[in-house]
């Protein structure tokens, strides 16, 4: 495991995930995060800079020119090893599994080699001090990159990853992920495991705004961004990535439940 330490970021810390391929959504990120008057330095990444809307290249040049912290992803990983899918731990066949080749596919081509080697450079783990505390910051899970974790996962989980996190890196306080899509924040007997959401798909909700954190003082602030919804959509049908997602960019709701627990799908 690859563990960068930023050291104390005492003042307000931004902390982002799954841009995916999204550049209008990122650029509002940014924006947002100017208008906070939020350092680079203070701003994190939990990964999938890429992944399945349409401007793959663009996202990653403002994410890499904005000088923020990122975590590597498990899109990052498998296009730095020149692998065929993203490796996102969909079940086979299923219509996430499907439609990831496609989205896939399109990065890879998107990219430049210089845009790989950035990704296949970026660690697994960042951590940093706030407020006397530590707080780590990985993509899904420390056991498993592509490991989603819920709000409603069994208490086992959340033992089990903080054991392994835990043995790889020491003791922290409290844990930010990204990965599953869904912003929540679950107090366990070993801190606060926090989802800072993504910036590049809605929720699952019904709405078509996106989610990010910040961490000021202590206290976790659930965040919400609008964004250039249309224009995101446009990019990804002149792309023809119309697996499903483009339509959800504007619904708020994901093309497929395959992935879901039960207890967190449409009823």
């Amino acid at each position: 495991m690859r563990h960068h330490h930023l050291g104390t970021l005492d003042g307000s810390v931004l902390v982002f995930g799954g841009p995916y391929s999204n550049a209008h959504a990122t650029l509002a990120l940014f924006e947002e995060a100017a208008k906070r008057k939020i350092k680079p330095t203070h701003l994190i990444c939990t990964g999938d800079t890429v992944a399945y809307c349409g401007d793959p290249a663009s996202t990653v040049d403002m994410v890499r020119q904005a000088g923020c912290s990122v975590v590597a992803g498990n899109c990052e990983i498998q296009l730095a090893k020149g692998e065929a899918d993203c490796g996102c731990g969909f079940e086979e066949g299923t219509a996430c599994d499907i439609a990831s080749l496609s989205w896939f596919s399109f990065a890879k081509e998107q990219l430049s080699q210089k845009d790989i080697d950035w990704m296949a450079g970026l660690p697994d783990v960042i951590t940093f001090d706030h407020q006397g505390e530590r707080y780590a910051v990985l993509h899904g899970a420390a056991t498993d990159v592509a490991r989603f974790i819920w709000r409603v996962s069994p208490m086992e989980e959340f033992e089990q990853e903080w054991a392994a996190l835990t043995a790889k890196i020491g003791r922290v306080n409290h844990v930010i992920a990204g990965h599953s899509g869904l912003q929540f924040i679950k107090e366990t007997p070993f801190g606060r495991w926090i989802n800072a959401g993504v910036i590049g798909m809605p929720a699952h909700d019904g709405r078509s705004y996106t989610h990010f954190m910040v961490l000021e003082k202590g206290a976790v602030q659930m965040s919400r961004l609008p964004y250039d919804v249309k224009g995101a959509q446009g990019v990804m049908e002149n792309a023809g990535l119309r697996q499903g997602y483009d339509i959800a960019l504007e619904t708020g709701y994901w093309p497929s439940e395959d992935v879901l627990p039960p207890a967190l799908r449409r009823r």
